[in-house]
């Protein structure tokens, strides 16, 4: 199989997760926080140490900031049925994943928050100003995505995040498709909130994610349960991180986890989007060769993760990807890749686009063999 769905969840892994996970699951897998003895806080080392990695690498002030959550659908979740009160008003774009616009459509269409879409431009970027425009004094949340999982285009997120700060707003970044390939600083960017998954381009296992909040922010608990440290209280206790992490965290996951971090952190962030966006850049390139191929997005490589989707004139994105798995060994994600408002603004709606998304692990023969296999499809056709 050839694998070009990364912006789902990247494959292969490291070696180093695999060997991380298995020498820790024979060897330290016990409940962090909830007994004393040895293998109990070696699971509270790891978490510890987790946070403070993550902390380091994406410039937070504080580790226990940091809440492990089950992926970055969570982490988002938490984070806007955790802040938002009755009458607020939220301002996001229309490139994003349901994962934002469908907890953000629900409380709006409940009547509790009012919402403005942001479209963006014919290349797939937002316009800062238009952010600016659009806030009200009863606007008090920002929300953007760091990239498109469909166009691959980088929106101006540093921007944003100084309007935000002008105006007094709290400014939330789904990184699903840039943390761990393209730099994040979340104080240079003024970034309040920081969902991320673990299993894309960190390198984790599925069933990881993280969001990060920030001092000017204070979130009602998305889930109330044990903590280990403090069973008196008769609530949550208030203490960071384990005010949003009731319960057994998935301990082995994150384990998983810093050891993918691990990976990037040798690689170099740069490298990795370097290898990524000039895989994209030379599929591009071949794409529009060949008849009866539309390709989306901009072209500006600077301004792009390794993420390019196309649609072929004679055959629907579900049925092109059918034949490149069934006949070819190669996997793509086509549809509407759970973003249907920028589908609908590029008129690709209900069949979407063919998405490629590649990794650190993909060759420029990978791309090749893609080509050819496009090239087999469209002359049977």
């Amino acid at each position: 199989m050839i694998y070009l769905d990364n912006a789902a969840t990247s494959f292969p892994k490291p070696e180093g997760v695999y060997a991380a996970m298995d020498r820790f699951a024979r060897h330290s897998l016990a409940n962090p926080g909830r007994s004393g003895h040895k293998m109990a806080l070696a699971s509270e080392h790891a978490l510890a140490d987790a946070r403070h990695r993550l902390n380091r690498f994406f410039h937070g002030k504080n580790p226990d900031r940091w809440a492990f959550t089950l992926n970055c659908t969570d982490a988002l979740n938490m984070a806007f049925k955790g802040i938002l009160q009755e009458g607020d008003h939220v301002i996001t774009t229309n490139l994003e994943h349901n994962s934002v616009s469908r907890p953000l459509v629900a409380l709006a269409e409940a009547r509790h928050i009012t919402l403005t879409r942001i479209a963006a431009d014919a290349g797939g970027t937002i316009d800062p100003d238009a952010i600016r425009a659009a806030i009200t004094p009863k606007t008090r949340l920002i929300a953007l995505t760091h990239a498109s999982n469909v166009l691959g285009t980088i929106q101006p997120v540093a921007e944003v995040g100084r309007i935000a700060r002008e105006h007094d707003r709290l400014f939330l970044v789904d990184a699903a498709q840039t943390a761990g390939v393209v730099p994040i600083d979340i104080q240079s960017m003024c970034i309040d909130l920081l969902a991320l998954p673990g299993h894309k381009s960190l390198f984790g296992p599925t069933g990881t994610g993280a969001l990060y909040v920030g001092s000017r922010v204070h979130l009602r608990p998305w889930r109330e349960g044990g903590t280990g440290g403090d069973s008196l209280t008769p609530t949550q206790p208030t203490d960071y991180p384990y005010y949003l992490e009731g319960g057994t965290p998935n301990i082995l996951g994150i384990v998983g986890l810093t050891a993918g971090l691990d990976f990037v952190e040798e690689r170099g962030v740069e490298a990795l989007h370097k290898h990524e966006v000039l895989l994209c850049k030379s599929l591009r390139s071949k794409l529009l060769e060949l008849p009866g191929i539309e390709v989306f997005g901009h072209a500006d490589d600077t301004q792009r993760v390794g993420v390019l989707s196309f649609r072929c004139a004679a055959l629907p994105a579900p049925e092109l990807a059918g034949l490149l798995d069934q006949s070819f060994d190669i996997a793509v994600r086509p549809g509407l890749h759970c973003s249907p408002y920028i589908h609908k603004a590029l008129g690709t709606a209900p069949d979407g686009l063919v998405r490629v998304s590649v990794g650190p692990f993909n060759t420029e023969a990978d791309i090749d063999q893609l080509v050819a296999a496009l090239q087999e499809i469209t002359r049977g056709l």
